[in-house]
């Protein structure tokens, strides 16, 4: 016993004591601190219907306030250490001090995570994010904690950090000139209400095509309908153009804009006979009567030029296949009709006769949209031979075997007698 009593006399001997007595003081602390809160705060949490309880518990906000109690206490525990030296005791201070500002900082940054992520769950949040505000806020707060963290650990005021920044202040500049830029790029997109999360947008030039799932400070991500993400710097969506179809999902249709290329040699005029069989059709019961009397009366006017066929007006089948489309497409139940709806003859070219239909389903579901422009597409393909048109398609190698057997020749047979018929030529 006297041996130990000797032993716990030495200087060294106690202070290393000492300091393990305050370690072990500051981790338990730390370990009930942290306990305490976490019990207390999620008790409170479970009993309440408000959720910033849970979101300030689900970020750590109290576990960074729960870490910031041991480096108090060695802080100011060390001075009751015997032998410690006082270099040791103002090099221990003063990082103990830099610990605790991390820890404040690091709550507060978990602070205004649980704000943004409570303010995403409102109406508004879901129109006009902060997350990239937030984000220069916390750049901001590292920012001066660091100045803080090195005056305390350096022993200089912060006046004159901030005066040696300021100097720097053009380096400062270009290195921080993407955070610049999304910076003033996010507060356009929000105030001006150009962009939301859950937007459909379309960026070929940086093969975006899909829907916004995240607005930062720097970046703006994409999930592209092939299930990629597309990061897009947030200044690029200033400087260049994209397609934004939020209005098409706000108006609730999606439009059909698709052209049927008829066959130019198809398009003739309509004889009684056939009048009469189309009259039949529920949609042109009322169209046909109408055109005839307008017709009648056109013609009846003109006297005795009415005698030759060229001066008289007469009813064509592309133009009763016209009124058909257009009644049909009134009537459709899954066309939304509060919108521009009408079918259209564009300018004939080398592909024949475009006829363009132009008008808006009821939904902007994808799939939803896609059976119904096929359904409608799919029915007037089918009707063009009852109004004796035909759609232009280029000749196939079918369409020649089907010409060459018609004539009685097979495609080996002609392509020998071209061969003769040029040897002979030679």
């Amino acid at each position: 016993m006297q041996r130990l009593q000797d032993l716990l006399d030495l200087p060294w001997i106690q202070t290393t004591l000492g300091v393990l007595a305050l370690l072990a003081l500051a981790w338990l602390a730390g370990q009930l601190m942290h306990r305490l809160l976490r019990r207390l705060v999620g008790g409170i949490a479970r009993r309440t219907a408000t959720g910033w309880d849970d979101a300030l518990l689900g970020y750590g906000t109290f576990r960074w306030l729960a870490r910031a109690l041991p480096a108090l206490i060695v802080q100011y525990g060390i001075v009751l250490v015997p032998g410690v030296p006082e270099r040791i005791e103002a090099l221990l201070g003063k990082a103990m001090t830099a610990l605790v500002v991390l820890c404040v900082v690091m709550a507060v940054s978990a602070v205004l995570s649980a704000s943004e992520a409570m303010y995403q769950r409102t109406p508004r949040g879901q129109q006009r994010p902060i997350k990239g505000l937030l984000q220069l806020v916390k750049i901001g707060l590292f920012i001066v904690a660091a100045l803080v963290i090195i005056a305390a650990v350096t022993g200089k005021q912060v006046g004159l950090l901030l005066s040696g920044v300021g100097a720097m202040s053009a380096v400062l500049m270009l290195v921080f000139k993407d955070t610049i830029l999304g910076f003033v790029a996010g507060v356009q997109l929000s105030s001006n209400d150009m962009l939301r999360v859950g937007d459909w947008i379309e960026m070929p030039q940086l093969n975006a095509d899909g829907d916004v799932i995240d607005i930062a400070l720097h970046t703006v991500k994409v999930r592209n309908w092939d299930k990629t993400i597309t990061t897009i710097p947030s200044w690029r969506l200033i400087s260049d153009s994209y397609k934004n179809w939020r209005g098409m999902q706000e108006v609730g249709g999606r439009r059909i804009k698709r052209a049927l290329h008829l066959d130019a040699a198809s398009v003739r005029f309509l004889d009684q006979r056939e009048i009469r069989r189309l009259s039949r059709l529920q949609l042109l019961a009322e169209y046909l009567p109408s055109r005839e009397r307008d017709v009648e009366q056109w013609n009846e006017a003109l006297g005795d030029a009415a005698g030759v066929a060229a001066n008289r007006r007469r009813l064509t089948n592309l133009g009763t296949f016209r009124a058909y489309v257009q009644a049909y497409l009134d009537g459709h139940p899954q066309i939304h009709h509060q919108l521009s709806c009408m079918v259209r003859q564009l300018a004939s070219g080398p592909q024949g006769i475009p006829l363009e239909l132009y008008c808006f389903t009821d939904t902007v579901d994808w799939a939803e949209y896609e059976g119904i422009q096929a359904d409608i597409f799919d029915h007037l393909f089918a009707l063009l031979p009852e109004f004796g048109l035909a759609l232009y398609q280029q000749p196939s190698g079918q369409d020649v075997r089907s010409a060459l057997a018609l004539r009685g020749e097979t495609p080996a047979k002609s392509t020998v007698d071209r061969r003769a018929i040029q040897l002979d030529e030679a």
